[in-house]
């Protein structure tokens, strides 16, 4: 495929950063130009070759500028094939245009900073996306460039010694369409937000390239929403540390979402995905001291988050504890920055408790298609739990239970949690047998030294066999919650009788997959 030098360039911006460079070079290479309203007189300071569209269509603008650009010989100059539509253009006495460049009116900056319903509309631009669609369709002879950051590429590419390649010709035509797609969709998203009492809208925006996915050889993007207006995981303040990798976000999130279902001062700390120590306490030193007790081991190198302001004391002590990839919180103490500037790699962001909410639910791919799940927000209350054993909890067992059962539902299937005073003192993760999560759980507290006797117990969903409770009794656990349901839970409850085991149905599963 041909690369070109451009003889003609149609210029039209309402962004003009970078004008002056890009016209300057326009003229030392004899470039024609032509443009419209106040790119014309931007242009026309800069220098005296320069013609306004009016004057090359004979077409005076009107209706305050609507019409202007909407004209046979700019289209037909932009659209004709140069292998078969020379021939027509020469018989009306139209020319060719080789280069459009336009960006279009800030119709989501305009909507974003406050304006009447009337104003906006008048933002939504006709001639530039016309101009733009017009020169992408035709990329194989017409460079178009929509974006001031593509000027120093345009240069570059037309330096060469064959001029702007059918490459990036045709990566130009792909950034128009994009751009149309999303500007059409925030005009579409404005209108529905306006006849909807003012429902928020918002539009995907890529926001980095990331260094790989889960793995070096996956390539990986962090894509984020428009009109957010809380500092979410996706939009955080990084206050120091490396880039985040795909892998930093995934936990980070997983952490943030977990630490924001407590209302007490509390910490999770995230391996995998994975909550490996979580705690609720009266202070954040001692949220973070319970949750690391829990699993020191896989404690190193996770994510920290934290559902309050960070304090010095704590900051110091995470630092000579244990090697950290992420930390989240709130707020930071100055005293804790500074504590955390010691070691440059570590992350340290700051995000808002109350989150935006850009589309509802799960999204997952499958082949062929794609899953879409509301989000996991139910929470029983307390009152709607069913104790099914003779024994009724005490009022601190039940504590533990309700706080095992939000640990659970953060976990991966099949999950079990123990708890003992509000800290994780146990949690198994991700197996296919329920029996060896439990295992696992009870190991992960012996390892550590915790007292699981008087511990409680939560299952995220509900136990096949009688096995489990039994499991449970061996280790010491004193109260149990799960969901019920299953066919044996007759024989479920009679082996939570026999070992003056409490439990409590929440009739609720937290499956997390």
């Amino acid at each position: 495929m041909h690369s070109i030098k451009p003889k003609t360039a149609l210029i039209s911006l309402s962004d003009k950063s970078g004008l002056d460079e890009l016209v300057s070079f326009l003229i030392s290479q004899d470039v024609k130009i032509l443009s419209t309203g106040g790119t014309y007189k931007a242009i026309k300071e800069l220098t005296s070759e320069v013609i306004e569209v009016s004057d090359f269509t004979g077409f005076e603008e009107m209706m305050d500028g609507r019409v202007k650009t909407l004209h046979p010989k700019i289209h037909a100059g932009i659209l004709a094939r140069r292998d078969k539509d020379l021939e027509v253009l020469q018989e009306r006495g139209y020319e060719t245009i080789d280069l459009v460049i336009v960006n279009l009116y800030p119709f989501k900056e305009t909507i974003a900073e406050g304006c009447s319903f009337d104003e906006a509309i008048e933002k939504i631009d006709i001639g530039g996306p016309t101009m733009i669609r017009s020169a992408a369709k035709n990329f194989k002879d017409v460079a178009v460039v929509s974006n001031p950051n593509d000027y120093s590429r345009l240069i570059e590419e037309w330096q060469n010694e064959d001029g702007i390649s059918y490459d990036f010709r045709k990566e130009l035509s792909q950034k128009v369409f994009q751009l149309m797609a999303d500007y059409n969709l925030s005009i579409s998203n404005y209108l529905k937000e306006d006849f909807a009492n003012e429902i928020p809208s918002y539009d995907i925006e890529k926001s980095v390239s990331l260094r790989y996915g889960e793995n070096p050889h996956q390539s990986a993007n962090l894509f984020t929403f428009s009109n957010l207006k809380h500092k979410n995981i996706a939009n955080a303040d990084i206050l120091q540390g490396k880039e985040l990798s795909y892998n930093n976000i995934v936990d980070a999130d997983a952490a943030w979402e977990c630490v924001r279902a407590f209302n007490d001062p509390a910490c999770v700390i995230i391996k995998h995905a994975n909550p490996c120590g979580v705690s609720e306490s009266s202070s954040v030193f001692e949220a973070y001291d319970l949750a690391f007790k829990t699993d020191p081991t896989s404690a190193f190198g996770g994510i920290i988050a934290l559902n309050r302001t960070l304090d010095t004391k704590t900051a110091q002590e995470i630092n000579s504890r244990q090697f950290v990839e992420v930390i989240i919180a709130t707020d930071y103490e100055e005293g804790a920055l500074i504590e955390f500037a010691k070691k440059k790699n570590v992350r340290v962001l700051k995000v808002d408790l109350q989150q935006d909410n850009p589309y509802p639910g799960v999204i997952k791919k499958v082949s062929g298609g794609i899953l879409i799940q509301s989000d996991d927000t139910y929470a029983v209350p307390r009152e709607d739990l069913k104790c099914v054993t003779k024994r009724q909890p005490t009022p601190d067992e039940l504590d533990d239970l309700m706080f095992s059962w939000t640990v659970a539902k953060f976990v991966k299937s099949n999950a079990i949690v123990y708890v003992k005073n509000k800290q994780t003192i146990g949690i198994g993760a991700g197996q296919m047998s329920r029996v060896i999560s439990a295992d696992i759980a009870n190991l992960k507290a012996k390892n550590e030294g915790l007292e699981v006797k008087g511990a409680v117990m939560a299952s995220d969903a509900f136990f096949p066999f009688r096995d489990g409770i039994d499991k449970a009794a061996s280790s010491g656990i004193a109260a149990i919650i799960q969901p019920g349901g299953s066919i044996r839970d007759e024989e479920v409850i009679a082996a939570a009788d026999e070992n003056d085991i409490a439990m409590v149905f929440t009739s609720t599963r937290h499956f997390r997959h």
